[in-house]
């Protein structure tokens, strides 16, 4: 899941570069599972990485 429009101003620029740069690494087909040599394949696992790398909490959905 992308980060939603509303969460973006609540990050800091610095995070911000941060999943940009990990997203361009995914993009350009550089960005590593861990610190193993595979390659991440699937793009909700590149979001979930730059999220945790930047620091970012995903949003808690409310369940109905």
């Amino acid at each position: 899941m992308a980060i939603s429009r509303q969460q973006l101003p609540k990050t800091t620029e610095k995070k911000r570069g941060k999943i940009s740069k990990v997203m361009r690494e995914f993009k350009n087909k550089k960005l590593n599972i861990g610190q193993s040599k595979k390659k991440v394949k699937n793009r909700k696992q590149a979001i979930a990485i730059a999220l945790s790398e930047a620091g970012v909490k995903k949003k808690k959905r409310r369940r109905s």
